[in-house]
């Protein structure tokens, strides 16, 4: 067979200047070599009290860490960290997705940081059930707030967690508080599941509500209407102004439908725009009216004391449930329990009976 002559494709690339490496081979290896090393639990407080933001944020990972190795250290910074806590005021703002909350609480935390305040955001961002990862882009979306010396904001995915917040998001309130941190903001996923668990760690709850969503005739259904110490109509500007102010009528009169709250407050609702931050100044007078009122009748240090025996409790139930999914005896029979179940050879009732009885036996 005839020899075929080689023609080189002009389609090959041409050797040429090769780009100059733009990331130090020696800055990385310093930044690999000082993440290996651990601080201790002291070293973790002292650098929280003098409001050092790398230990804070690496004692927040300690604590979000599932590790159970983790676990006695995060303990021991929380506990060091306790009396400085408590010295804040804790807002939970919600609202659907797409109604506006990361642009809200930019223009809102940019407001509080102008009058001195010192803002924690803690944004939790839901998590895929199907790859069980995350966006995590709030930082992202509040490009301004997070170059602002006087705010954090910590991302955190929501697991597995139902609604997202846990005794993790709890206990990251106490670290942001003794870092000095004296506005702590909690931003729920927005699916209607968190709503209940962020009521238990706040003072002030915030509901975010757009017009035009069909969102007027949910307002007479209870829930998330009940628990809402004020409803803030988004992106009341240009021409939505006119359905703005119209969707604040309908839900004010949709409050009074609800009993009275035990604070003595009564919900009050309000139209703004993150954009023009018109209004924003009117969500913080209206905090400050809730905490003259609550902290004049007692009943804002009587929920912090009823919201603390909530989370020893939760935290009880968790430790429960942890320890006895990573029982050996419990992981063996599992498997078969289950196939069982799906085979209805036994009802899910008796199976899991079983299975407790196995647990508590042991």
């Amino acid at each position: 067979m005839p020899n075929k002559k080689y023609h080189p494709s002009a389609l090959n690339e041409k050797p040429g200047i090769s780009a100059p490496e733009i990331i130090s081979a020696v800055a990385v290896g310093h930044i690999q070599q000082f993440r290996k090393i651990q601080p201790s639990a002291k070293e973790l407080v002292e650098g929280i009290l003098d409001e050092n933001i790398t230990a804070l944020s690496r004692a927040i990972t300690l604590v979000e860490s599932t590790n159970v190795n983790h676990l006695a250290k995060a303990n021991e910074v929380i506990n060091a960290c306790l009396p400085y806590a408590n010295k804040s005021v804790r807002i939970g703002i919600t609202g659907v997705p797409g109604v506006g909350k990361s642009t809200f609480i930019e223009a809102f935390g940019k407001y509080l940081t102008g009058l001195g305040k010192k803002v924690a955001v803690l944004a939790v961002d839901p998590s895929s059930t199907i790859s069980h990862g995350s966006i995590l882009g709030d930082k992202t979306r509040m490009e301004e707030l997070v170059k602002d010396k006087n705010a954090f904001i910590r991302p955190s995915a929501s697991g597995e967690t139902l609604g997202g917040v846990a005794r993790k998001t709890r206990e990251t309130i106490t670290l942001c508080e003794a870092a000095g941190f004296d506005t702590i903001i909690i931003e729920t996923v927005g699916v209607g599941q968190s709503e209940t668990a962020v009521h238990s760690m706040v003072d002030f709850f915030l509901l975010l509500k757009i017009s035009g969503a069909g969102d007027e005739l949910q307002g007479i259904k209870r829930g998330i209407m009940e628990m809402a110490d004020a409803i803030v109509i988004n992106k009341a500007d240009g021409d939505n102004i006119k359905r703005a102010n119209l969707a604040k009528l309908e839900f004010n009169r949709a409050l009074h439908l609800f009993p009275a709250k035990k604070s003595g407050w009564i919900p009050t609702t309000a139209a703004c725009s993150a954009i023009t931050h018109e209004g924003i100044s009117d969500v913080w007078e209206t905090i400050q009216k809730f905490l003259e009122l609550t902290k004049g009748n007692n009943y804002f240090f009587e929920k912090r004391k009823e919201q603390n025996q909530y989370w020893m409790l939760e935290t009880i139930n968790e430790q429960l449930k942890t320890n006895f999914y990573s029982n050996p005896e419990i992981q063996k029979s599992l498997d078969s329990i289950k196939k069982a179940v799906q085979n209805d050879e036994i009802s899910p009732f008796a199976a899991a009976q079983k299975l407790l009885e196995k647990y508590f036996k042991k």
